[in-house]
Protein backbone atom coordinates (compact mmCIF):
# COMPACT_ATOMS: atom_id res chain seq x y z
CA UNK A 1 0.00 0.00 0.00
CA UNK A 2 1.29 3.39 -0.93
CA UNK A 3 2.51 5.62 2.13
CA UNK A 4 1.85 9.48 2.80
CA UNK A 5 4.99 10.22 1.78
CA UNK A 6 5.23 8.43 -1.29
CA UNK A 7 1.94 9.56 -2.46
CA UNK A 8 1.72 13.71 -1.78
CA UNK A 9 -0.35 16.61 -2.48
CA UNK A 10 -3.32 16.23 -4.99
CA UNK A 11 -2.92 11.91 -5.56
CA UNK A 12 -2.68 11.04 -2.01
CA UNK A 13 -6.60 12.06 -1.06
CA UNK A 14 -7.37 10.36 -4.30
CA UNK A 15 -6.07 8.05 -3.80
CA UNK A 16 -7.87 7.23 -0.62
CA UNK A 17 -11.17 7.57 -2.20
CA UNK A 18 -10.56 5.83 -5.37
CA UNK A 19 -9.26 3.08 -2.55
CA UNK A 20 -12.19 3.38 -0.57
CA UNK A 21 -14.65 2.72 -3.52
CA UNK A 22 -12.76 -0.52 -4.41
CA UNK A 23 -12.62 -2.10 -1.04
CA UNK A 24 -16.30 -1.61 -0.54
CA UNK A 25 -17.07 -2.87 -4.45
CA UNK A 26 -18.50 0.14 -5.55
CA UNK A 27 -16.25 0.58 -8.25
CA UNK A 28 -16.74 -2.43 -10.08
CA UNK A 29 -14.54 -3.03 -13.10
CA UNK A 30 -16.25 -1.59 -15.90
CA UNK A 31 -16.83 1.36 -13.47
CA UNK A 32 -12.73 1.61 -13.70
CA UNK A 33 -12.30 1.02 -17.64
CA UNK A 34 -14.83 3.43 -18.61
CA UNK A 35 -12.75 6.18 -16.03
CA UNK A 36 -9.21 5.10 -16.91
CA UNK A 37 -10.37 4.82 -21.14
CA UNK A 38 -11.64 8.17 -21.13
CA UNK A 39 -8.71 9.84 -19.29
CA UNK A 40 -6.38 7.92 -21.95
CA UNK A 41 -8.59 8.57 -24.72
CA UNK A 42 -8.11 12.72 -24.02
CA UNK A 43 -4.32 12.55 -22.63
CA UNK A 44 -3.21 10.17 -25.03
CA UNK A 45 -3.72 12.53 -28.01
CA UNK A 46 -3.13 15.75 -26.70
CA UNK A 47 0.24 16.05 -28.46
CA UNK A 48 -0.65 15.44 -31.68
CA UNK A 49 -1.68 19.07 -33.07
CA UNK A 50 -0.07 20.69 -29.89
CA UNK A 51 2.09 23.70 -31.06
CA UNK A 52 5.18 22.01 -30.36
CA UNK A 53 4.34 18.75 -32.38
CA UNK A 54 3.17 20.40 -35.31
CA UNK A 55 6.50 23.06 -35.05
CA UNK A 56 8.46 19.58 -35.40
CA UNK A 57 6.58 18.24 -38.60
CA UNK A 58 7.24 22.22 -40.24
CA UNK A 59 10.75 21.93 -39.43
CA UNK A 60 10.69 18.34 -41.47
CA UNK A 61 8.51 19.64 -43.99
CA UNK A 62 5.30 18.20 -43.18
CA UNK A 63 2.21 19.96 -42.12
CA UNK A 64 0.28 19.03 -39.36
CA UNK A 65 -2.51 16.70 -41.11
CA UNK A 66 0.84 15.13 -42.77
CA UNK A 67 3.03 14.42 -39.74
CA UNK A 68 -0.38 13.02 -37.83
CA UNK A 69 -0.85 10.63 -40.06
CA UNK A 70 2.88 9.96 -40.99
CA UNK A 71 3.81 10.08 -37.94
CA UNK A 72 0.88 7.63 -35.97
CA UNK A 73 1.16 5.40 -38.82
CA UNK A 74 5.17 5.36 -38.88
CA UNK A 75 4.86 2.22 -36.60
CA UNK A 76 3.21 -0.29 -39.22
CA UNK A 77 6.60 0.24 -41.53
CA UNK A 78 7.20 1.60 -45.20
CA UNK A 79 3.82 0.21 -46.06
CA UNK A 80 0.79 0.54 -48.73
CA UNK A 81 -1.43 3.50 -47.56
CA UNK A 82 -4.52 0.20 -47.53
CA UNK A 83 -2.17 -0.83 -44.55
CA UNK A 84 -2.40 2.38 -42.86
CA UNK A 85 -6.15 2.86 -43.94
CA UNK A 86 -7.24 -0.70 -42.09
CA UNK A 87 -5.35 0.60 -39.13
CA UNK A 88 -6.59 3.59 -38.40
CA UNK A 89 -9.78 2.53 -39.28
CA UNK A 90 -12.56 5.92 -38.71
CA UNK A 91 -10.94 7.48 -41.36
CA UNK A 92 -11.83 7.73 -45.12
CA UNK A 93 -9.22 6.07 -46.90
CA UNK A 94 -9.09 8.22 -49.61
CA UNK A 95 -7.98 10.83 -47.88
CA UNK A 96 -5.22 8.48 -45.62
CA UNK A 97 -4.11 7.15 -49.38
CA UNK A 98 -3.85 11.03 -50.16
CA UNK A 99 -1.85 12.52 -47.37
CA UNK A 100 0.00 9.26 -46.51
CA UNK A 101 1.37 9.03 -49.99
CA UNK A 102 2.49 12.93 -50.05
CA UNK A 103 3.88 12.29 -46.81
CA UNK A 104 6.04 9.59 -47.53
CA UNK A 105 7.82 11.41 -50.26
CA UNK A 106 9.24 13.40 -47.91
CA UNK A 107 10.39 11.27 -44.64
CA UNK A 108 10.58 7.93 -44.72
CA UNK A 109 7.48 6.46 -42.34
CA UNK A 110 9.97 4.57 -39.75
CA UNK A 111 11.74 8.19 -39.24
CA UNK A 112 8.25 9.95 -38.84
CA UNK A 113 7.07 7.29 -36.26
CA UNK A 114 10.35 7.94 -34.45
CA UNK A 115 10.20 11.55 -34.39
CA UNK A 116 6.43 11.52 -33.51
CA UNK A 117 7.24 9.51 -30.38
CA UNK A 118 9.73 11.67 -29.51
CA UNK A 119 7.13 14.38 -30.00
CA UNK A 120 5.14 12.11 -27.22
CA UNK A 121 7.35 12.05 -25.14
CA UNK A 122 8.76 15.75 -24.74
CA UNK A 123 5.37 16.57 -24.47
CA UNK A 124 5.26 14.14 -21.09
CA UNK A 125 8.35 15.96 -20.16
CA UNK A 126 7.03 19.30 -20.39
CA UNK A 127 3.61 18.25 -18.72
CA UNK A 128 4.34 15.85 -16.32
CA UNK A 129 7.74 16.61 -14.64
CA UNK A 130 7.75 16.40 -10.77
CA UNK A 131 4.40 15.08 -10.57
CA UNK A 132 4.48 12.02 -7.75
CA UNK A 133 2.97 8.69 -8.56
CA UNK A 134 4.47 8.29 -12.07
CA UNK A 135 6.92 5.30 -11.55
CA UNK A 136 3.49 3.34 -9.78
CA UNK A 137 1.61 4.38 -13.26
CA UNK A 138 4.05 2.87 -15.31
CA UNK A 139 4.55 -0.40 -13.31
CA UNK A 140 1.15 -0.80 -13.81
CA UNK A 141 0.85 0.31 -17.36
CA UNK A 142 3.50 -2.43 -17.92
CA UNK A 143 1.38 -5.20 -16.35
CA UNK A 144 -1.83 -3.62 -18.30
CA UNK A 145 0.29 -3.83 -21.71
CA UNK A 146 1.49 -7.54 -20.76
CA UNK A 147 -2.06 -8.77 -20.46
CA UNK A 148 -2.84 -7.63 -24.25
CA UNK A 149 -3.44 -9.85 -27.11
CA UNK A 150 -1.93 -7.76 -29.92
CA UNK A 151 -3.52 -10.28 -32.14
CA UNK A 152 -5.72 -7.94 -34.87
CA UNK A 153 -5.14 -4.72 -33.14
CA UNK A 154 -2.11 -3.73 -35.71
CA UNK A 155 -1.55 -0.29 -34.46
CA UNK A 156 -1.53 -0.48 -31.08
CA UNK A 157 1.01 -3.31 -31.09
CA UNK A 158 3.22 -0.90 -33.44
CA UNK A 159 2.86 2.23 -31.15
CA UNK A 160 3.47 -0.41 -27.74
CA UNK A 161 6.85 -1.99 -29.52
CA UNK A 162 8.18 1.08 -29.50
CA UNK A 163 11.32 1.84 -27.02
CA UNK A 164 10.63 3.26 -23.89
CA UNK A 165 11.66 6.31 -22.87
CA UNK A 166 13.74 5.98 -19.66
CA UNK A 167 12.72 8.99 -17.51
CA UNK A 168 9.29 8.83 -16.07
CA UNK A 169 7.55 11.70 -17.26
CA UNK A 170 7.65 10.82 -21.03
CA UNK A 171 7.74 7.21 -20.43
CA UNK A 172 4.11 7.88 -19.00
CA UNK A 173 3.08 9.42 -21.58
CA UNK A 174 4.48 7.05 -24.53
CA UNK A 175 1.95 4.44 -22.09
CA UNK A 176 -1.02 6.78 -22.57
CA UNK A 177 -0.54 7.09 -26.32
CA UNK A 178 -0.11 3.16 -26.55
CA UNK A 179 -3.16 2.44 -24.15
CA UNK A 180 -5.41 5.26 -26.00
CA UNK A 181 -3.97 3.16 -29.21
CA UNK A 182 -5.60 -0.22 -28.00
CA UNK A 183 -8.89 1.29 -27.17
CA UNK A 184 -9.30 2.39 -30.49
CA UNK A 185 -7.74 -0.80 -32.02
CA UNK A 186 -10.23 -3.02 -29.79
CA UNK A 187 -12.82 -0.60 -30.47
CA UNK A 188 -12.61 -0.92 -34.42
CA UNK A 189 -12.68 -4.35 -33.73
CA UNK A 190 -15.89 -4.65 -32.26
CA UNK A 191 -17.22 -2.16 -34.00
CA UNK A 192 -17.20 -4.15 -37.10
CA UNK A 193 -17.96 -7.75 -35.28
CA UNK A 194 -21.15 -5.98 -34.65
CA UNK A 195 -21.68 -5.13 -38.11
CA UNK A 196 -21.34 -1.28 -37.80
CA UNK A 197 -18.82 0.64 -40.90
CA UNK A 198 -16.48 2.83 -39.62
CA UNK A 199 -17.77 5.64 -41.12
CA UNK A 200 -21.27 4.88 -39.96
CA UNK A 201 -19.85 4.48 -36.40
CA UNK A 202 -17.89 7.79 -36.86
CA UNK A 203 -21.12 10.00 -38.10
CA UNK A 204 -23.08 8.42 -34.83
CA UNK A 205 -19.89 9.04 -32.26
CA UNK A 206 -18.65 12.34 -33.60
CA UNK A 207 -21.18 13.81 -36.25
CA UNK A 208 -19.21 17.31 -36.03
CA UNK A 209 -15.68 15.89 -37.61
CA UNK A 210 -17.49 13.60 -40.32
CA UNK A 211 -15.96 15.80 -42.88
CA UNK A 212 -12.35 16.31 -41.02
CA UNK A 213 -12.27 13.02 -41.13
CA UNK A 214 -12.60 12.50 -45.00
CA UNK A 215 -15.93 11.24 -45.14
CA UNK A 216 -17.92 12.88 -47.95
CA UNK A 217 -21.44 13.93 -48.53
CA UNK A 218 -23.87 12.68 -48.67
CA UNK A 219 -24.03 11.60 -45.22
CA UNK A 220 -25.28 7.83 -44.87
CA UNK A 221 -28.43 7.29 -43.27
CA UNK A 222 -28.35 6.48 -39.35
CA UNK A 223 -30.71 3.61 -38.59
CA UNK A 224 -31.77 2.92 -34.70
CA UNK A 225 -30.11 -0.42 -35.38
CA UNK A 226 -27.22 1.26 -36.19
CA UNK A 227 -27.34 3.11 -32.84
CA UNK A 228 -28.05 -0.13 -30.92
CA UNK A 229 -25.00 -2.44 -32.66
CA UNK A 230 -22.52 0.46 -31.90
CA UNK A 231 -23.61 0.49 -28.05
CA UNK A 232 -22.78 -3.15 -28.15
CA UNK A 233 -20.05 -3.11 -29.18
CA UNK A 234 -18.47 0.12 -26.73
CA UNK A 235 -20.01 -2.88 -24.82
CA UNK A 236 -17.90 -5.30 -26.18
CA UNK A 237 -15.00 -3.11 -26.10
CA UNK A 238 -15.27 -2.22 -22.43
CA UNK A 239 -15.39 -6.24 -21.67
CA UNK A 240 -12.20 -6.67 -23.62
CA UNK A 241 -10.59 -3.86 -21.91
CA UNK A 242 -11.94 -5.23 -18.55
CA UNK A 243 -10.06 -8.54 -18.91
CA UNK A 244 -6.87 -6.74 -19.52
CA UNK A 245 -7.33 -3.81 -16.59
CA UNK A 246 -8.32 -6.55 -14.48
CA UNK A 247 -5.18 -7.96 -13.72
CA UNK A 248 -4.60 -4.62 -11.44
CA UNK A 249 -5.14 -5.00 -7.80
CA UNK A 250 -7.21 -2.69 -5.84
CA UNK A 251 -4.53 -0.90 -4.61
CA UNK A 252 -3.11 -0.89 -8.28
CA UNK A 253 -6.23 0.48 -9.65
CA UNK A 254 -6.90 2.97 -7.04
CA UNK A 255 -3.01 4.23 -7.45
CA UNK A 256 -3.39 4.24 -11.70
CA UNK A 257 -6.53 6.39 -11.02
CA UNK A 258 -5.23 8.60 -8.64
CA UNK A 259 -2.11 9.45 -10.93
CA UNK A 260 -4.46 9.67 -13.99
CA UNK A 261 -6.56 12.33 -12.53
CA UNK A 262 -3.10 14.64 -11.12
CA UNK A 263 -2.13 13.91 -15.24
CA UNK A 264 -5.17 15.53 -15.94
CA UNK A 265 -4.65 18.51 -13.45
CA UNK A 266 -0.95 18.85 -14.83
CA UNK A 267 -2.79 18.96 -18.70
CA UNK A 268 -5.19 21.32 -17.46
CA UNK A 269 -3.11 23.50 -15.64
Amino acid sequence: MPSETLMPGSIWPVWLRVRSLCEHHVMDSTSFVAQASSKIGTMGSAFYFHPSTIAVGKANGLDGFRFYVLGRGGVLGDVESAVVSSAFGWWNSESIDKMWNSARTIMAPRDAGRLYMKCAQDFGRATFSGLSGLADFCASAAKISAAIDNAGLSLYAGTAAEPLAEDLPARAMQYLVALREYRGSAHLVAALAHGVSPRVAHLIRRPDMYKSFGWPDPAPEVADADRSALAAADKTTDQMAASVYGVLSADEAAQFLATLEAMESALQG
